[in-house]
């Protein structure tokens, strides 16, 4: 009697041709169009987040390169070789794990396997996996044979941090970078495993575990192999939710309105009902982010406003929500009191996204401004109506035996709001509303009516001489008139330097 193992879904669906490699559609185009014109590099370097594809793409080009008539885009699935291949039994593929061999020592051996000619296939292939893990003396040993490789060897590496393989090695490779894979393809391809596999799966299930995969296709197998796990043969939504603590898509909704409408009240009994749930607040966070994003989305397609959260809100203001929501991350998964700081998080971005900033203020008054007719522009702009003059004309006589004086004329004209004698201006800049309000506050409606109105007559002021017309001018005033000069004079007085000795 023999028993088989049971083999997991991330396993069992291992893309077997270039057809199943989903979500690298431009990786999968290069590679085909380099077997099919025979442009075969020496050395290859598969870059991407995990579970994207990269060993397996670079067991597919192996398979590809060393099959029965080979090098074929479209190997057959019944070779023996192509089937050894992909079972990592190959004499001619090897595959290194970048961690455990990482020295001197296994790159010296790597070299002198590489001399001899292959065995099965045409070509000898060396996939090292992680190759970021190699030292630095490993690289350098490494160097010569991938800049000179005998005709007969490929080289093919793969990692998730390209930035600590050495420049000098990725300068000798093709580097082809695998891109996160996104959620409708996730989806869609464990709806195809399911259909396969007889389980019934609902699709908002299949939805979260896609969303949860960050991009990953091996992730959302083995989620998906664990949800069969617990759910049998029918996986549902709220079974997905309860095992992996995430909110489900009509909560993320409405904590999102609740945000952008400033219900706090609201955010609080949510963020309660999450806790007593076992929720895991950073997933909802993100979750949120995506959910805001798509609103965005939605605001700059629809001209600058968009109301898919609920209320009106502008790119300016979701712009500013989604960046306070990022901010907040760290904070929340570093902190000490996780569901403190994801309630101040969501109260602060629902207040910051509702803020004004003062240059969109002054881009709309500018706005609305270019909009209006030009009488209007002219009228707003316009100053306020000409002010009488305090003092309209003087007449002087001259005293005897002294050479008539020449009629007087004195104006005033309108000036900036400002005390010219603590400013240190000049007084005949100060607008009459200054003078006015200064001449208020000592004299009388009468004194006023006297000074400014024109029933006096010139003879009430045409005196013989200026200092008696000075002294005709009311005491109150006259004292007002003598304080301002007084200030204006003391202000701008020249000091002589002989005065101080």
């Amino acid at each position: 009697m023999s028993f088989t193992g049971y083999q997991v879904i991330a396993r069992k669906w291992r893309p077997q041709k270039f057809d199943d490699l989903v979500g690298q559609d431009h990786v999968v185009r290069t590679l085909r169009n380099a077997i099919e014109q025979n442009r075969i590099a020496h050395a290859y370097l598969f870059v991407g987040p995990r579970g994207t594809g990269k060993t397996t793409t670079a067991r597919l080009f192996a398979k590809c390169l060393n099959c029965e008539n080979g090098p074929l885009a479209d190997p057959p699935e019944d070779s023996k070789i192509c089937q050894s291949i992909m079972s990592g039994s190959c004499m001619d593929v090897l595959e290194i794990d970048g961690a455990s061999n990482n020295g001197v020592e296994q790159v010296r051996d790597l070299r002198e396997d590489a001399q001899y000619s292959p065995s099965q296939g045409k070509y000898k292939i060396y996939i090292i996996d992680e190759v970021h893990m190699l030292s630095t003396q490993a690289f350098n040993a490494l160097l010569k044979i991938l800049e000179e490789p005998p005709e007969h060897v490929k080289f093919v590496f793969a990692t998730t941090e390209a930035h600590k393989v050495l420049p000098t090695i990725v300068s000798r490779c093709q580097r082809f970078d695998l891109k996160p894979i996104s959620e409708k393809l996730i989806k869609d391809r464990l709806a195809y495993i399911c259909e396969q596999e007889g389980i019934s799966a609902e699709d908002t299930a299949l939805q979260a575990i896609a969303r949860m995969a960050d991009g990953g296709m091996r992730d959302s197998q083995s989620i998906l192999d664990q949800m069969i796990a617990f759910c049998g043969d029918s996986v549902a939504e709220e079974d997905v939710l309860q095992v992996y603590g995430l909110v489900g898509a009509e909560q993320t909704a409405d904590l999102a309105t609740a945000i952008a409408t400033g219900d706090h009240i609201k955010i609080l009994e949510l963020v309660d009902s999450f806790d007593s749930s076992g929720r895991d607040f950073f997933r909802a966070l993100v979750d949120l982010q995506a959910r805001v994003r798509e609103a965005l989305l939605e605001a700059v397609k629809a001209g600058g406003t968009g109301s898919s959260l609920g209320a009106p809100m502008t790119t300016e203001s979701l712009t500013r929500l989604l960046d306070s929501l990022r901010q907040s991350e760290s904070t929340l998964k570093f902190g000490l009191n996780e569901k403190v700081n994801f309630e101040v998080a969501l109260l602060k971005a629902s207040e910051e996204c509702r803020a004004r900033a003062i240059d969109g203020i002054i881009r709309e008054l500018s706005g609305i401004a270019a909009g209006l007719p030009e009488e209007k522009k002219k009228t707003l702009t316009s100053s306020s109506p000409e002010p009488k003059p305090i003092v309209s004309e003087v007449s002087l006589k001259a005293a005897p035996g002294e050479k008539p004086a020449s009629e007087l004329v004195v104006e005033t004209s309108p000036a900036p709001k400002e005390d010219p004698v603590n400013s240190g201006g000049d007084l005949a800049e100060c607008g009459p509303t200054l003078l006015e309000e200064e001449m208020a506050a000592y004299l009388g409606a009468s004194d006023i009516a006297e000074i400014t109105s024109g029933e006096s007559s010139k003879d009430d002021y045409s005196l013989p001489t200026l200092e008696e017309a000075i002294a005709k001018v009311p005491a109150k005033a006259r004292a007002l008139m003598d304080e301002l000069f007084r200030a204006k004079l003391e202000k701008v007085k020249r000091i002589d330097p002989k005065d101080i000795c």
